[in-house]
């Protein structure tokens, strides 16, 4: 990867995430007040982001919990009934940074951030 490929993608991220932001403004669901499947698909993007996009990929020039309307997202999703105990941050934690040698080559996982859910 070179500087200019990571800024051309990081960028659109965050212009993606921002949009996420004012969709949800008013709303509990990406589609108005009704849960769908685009959500769901969301979710697992949205409890990976602090926890390691953030710092693992360079993906930070915010953090979730800075998007009042996503972090709010994300926890409301995490809080249906069985859908806690499939979201293992440790697991996911040492799978990013223990699987990418290219980018993490020291396997170190780091001790943050704290994040809770619940």
């Amino acid at each position: 990867m070179t500087q200019e490929a990571y800024e051309a993608a990081v960028h659109p991220l965050f212009e993606t995430l921002d949009w996420l932001e004012g969709l949800l403004e008013g709303s509990s669901y990406l589609v108005g007040n009704t849960l769908t499947e685009a959500d769901w698909r969301l979710f697992p993007t949205l409890v990976r982001f602090d926890a390691v996009y953030h710092g693992h990929f360079k993906c930070n020039l915010r953090r979730l919990v800075d998007y009042p309307n996503l972090w709010a997202h994300t926890r409301r999703l995490y809080a249906m009934p069985g859908i806690a105990e499939t979201v293992f941050l440790d697991h996911i934690e040492r799978h990013y940074y223990g699987s990418h040698a290219i980018i993490n080559p020291t396997r170190v996982v780091p001790a943050g951030p704290e994040i809770s859910l619940a």
